[in-house]
């Protein structure tokens, strides 16, 4: 089975604590047994073996970046106070982006739709996994590392093919706990990112932001990591209203993994059930009439740990028993696809362009 996983912080996660994607989730566990770093989020559940041995072939990977006024001082190196600290964190973490694909055969940044064909070619049946190679989505999470609207060129030519322009609140939109509307900025970055049909990132934006954006945009538009709000009914989070507009664009929400986001009354220590998860895919699924407008966009590492996601979820190698949980549930082996990776493929392709 072939999956998209539309949200991973890989490269926070190395800027961070030095976890390096290429080790393996569990050989970084071995690595950090017994130590304590405050800015390690919980056990270690991303990795190239973990993704190559799941069936996980494309990764939207994260350009995150956080202002210095919503984190402790220990972030203080990894966080902004001005738009100018933020575009040399998100460039370090696209530095290291290249890297990855420069150091390894098996890693593929993808910034054209014949490169994500490539990638799809090597999970064809009957190849090895070392034949195989997972493809990297570049999506900058708060566009504060855009400096001004216009330089969303530099970026994109840089290989940046998703944005979302919060994360807490930006210069260009309200954001997660910070509710407010596209600013003039915002509104401006959004029409130059539909003239090079960029795919917009609604996760984290403020509802007023969200409803405008979904009414104004002129590109695709998605939710990365963003589950319903009968779930976990936070302004984080899309309600049924914002679902179906979403759908009526053709657009896919991205079911996150945390347990927290799944219920917000979880507390720990006792991880949910996986069929937590399968609870909101259906209910997406009831909510739009099909199964074409939801995926997977688990945040994985994003924050937290593999004990803080459902049971049954150890690293990514474990997303296939979401597919798995689907048929127990009645959903068709097309529906189980698309779920699981056809749906977010056809937004990559609307926004990625022609070689």
């Amino acid at each position: 089975m072939l999956i998209v996983d539309a949200h991973q912080d890989i490269a926070f996660n190395w800027l961070a604590s030095g976890r390096d994607w290429r080790q393996g989730a569990l050989d970084i566990r071995r690595a950090e047994a017994g130590q304590e770093d405050k800015r390690r989020a919980g056990l270690a559940s991303i990795g190239l073996q973990e993704s190559l041995a799941g069936g996980v072939a494309v990764i939207c990977a994260t350009l995150f970046t956080a202002p210095r006024s919503r984190h402790a001082s220990a972030w203080d190196s990894l966080s902004y106070s001005d738009a100018q600290e933020a575009y040399a964190l998100a460039s370090s973490q696209l530095d290291y982006y290249e890297r990855l694909a420069d150091e390894h055969d098996q890693i593929t940044l993808v910034l054209e739709r014949e490169q994500l064909d490539a990638v799809l070619a090597t999970w064809e049946e009957g190849r090895p996994e070392t034949e195989r190679e997972v493809g990297l989505v570049l999506l900058m999470e708060n566009a504060d590392s855009i400096i001004e609207p216009e330089q969303f060129e530099e970026w994109y030519e840089r290989g940046v093919r998703i944005v979302g322009p919060a994360w807490t609140a930006s210069r260009y939109c309200g954001g997660t706990g910070q509710p407010g509307p596209l600013t003039d900025l915002g509104r401006e970055l959004l029409e130059i990112m539909a003239e090079y049909g960029a795919l917009l990132d609604l996760s984290h934006m403020a509802e007023e932001a969200c409803r405008e954006a979904l009414d104004r945009y002129e590109g695709p538009a998605f939710a990365s990591h963003s589950n319903p709000r009968r779930f976990c009914d936070t302004d984080r989070h899309l309600d049924d209203d914002m679902l179906r507009q979403l759908a009526e664009r053709d657009g896919v929400s991205g079911a996150v993994l945390f347990n927290r986001f799944l219920n917000n009354h979880w507390s720990g220590p006792q991880r949910l059930p996986l069929d937590v998860v399968l609870q909101v895919i259906d209910h997406v699924c009831q909510l739009t009439g099909s199964a074409a407008h939801v995926g997977i966009g688990s945040d994985l590492d994003g924050g937290f740990g593999a004990e803080s996601a459902p049971i049954g979820i150890d690293t990514v190698a474990d997303l296939n028993i979401i597919g798995s949980g689907l048929a127990r549930r009645g959903y068709q082996p097309d529906e189980i696809a698309a779920i699981m990776g056809g749906n977010m493929l056809r937004m990559l392709k609307a926004a990625l362009p022609e070689g």
